[in-house]
């Protein structure tokens, strides 16, 4: 993979990033996993896709600064006050455009994603026990505290320099389900986008919540 295979926009790069790994590094070694979830978010500067989900629908701001910077940097962000996302910046700079990687299944490192979850929120008794593994990278959340990325140290850094790597698969994947976005709501009155990319029967793929006055 290089740069140029982020510069079309998300809809188009969210379901190729299926089946490729994503490895971050960090002083206490590496996590990868295989991205099995993405959803794709558009913004000012891509003409004809007004989209209300995104955080950069209408103007740059500091908070979503990185999704304007050159193709395949990352752009993370604080969701909820309760954990970090990982957005892949699409599009030449200037044209905010990015993928959420929602979800994936983790292949290294496993002990040390096991560990963040353990640091993050400690077991107690009557939690039901840790995570299993299929759901270390399960939704945004707990695949960026699987992969130890943080706003501070992750955000506008270049996805194909340190700590990151990125490797698309030998093979690309045989099935592709595409539907509305976790949570995201479409335009007021019409029709959300099924912008969201999945492995179908991928036991680390997120549960479908429906955004607030979604149609059902």
């Amino acid at each position: 993979m290089d740069r140029s295979f982020f510069l079309p926009d998300a809809v188009h790069v969210a379901p190729q990033l299926l089946g490729a790994i994503l490895e971050v590094d960090s002083a206490e070694g590496p996590v990868g996993v295989r991205i099995m979830e993405t959803e794709a978010y558009m913004g000012v500067g891509t003409a004809g896709r007004y989209d209300p989900g995104s955080h950069s629908k209408d103007r740059k701001t500091p908070r979503n600064a990185s999704m304007f910077l050159e193709a395949g940097h990352a752009y993370v962000y604080f969701s909820y006050g309760m954990h970090f996302a990982l957005n892949l910046v699409c599009s030449p700079a200037g044209t905010a455009s990015g993928v959420l990687v929602r979800a994936g299944q983790v292949i290294d490192g496993v002990e040390l994603a096991v560990a963040r979850h353990h640091a993050k929120r400690p077991p107690t008794e009557g939690t039901g026990g840790p995570l299993k593994e299929p759901q270390l990278a399960r939704g945004p959340g707990n695949l960026a505290t699987a992969l130890g990325i943080t706003r501070e140290a992750h955000d506008g850094k270049d996805l194909f320099a340190a700590p990151f790597r990125i490797l698309l698969p030998a093979q690309p994947v045989q099935s592709i389900a595409t539907g509305p976005r976790v949570g995201v709501a479409g335009v007021a009155g019409g029709p959300e986008f099924p912008w969201r990319f999945w492995v179908p029967g991928e036991p680390s793929v997120s549960a479908f919540r429906p955004g607030r006055n979604a149609p059902r």
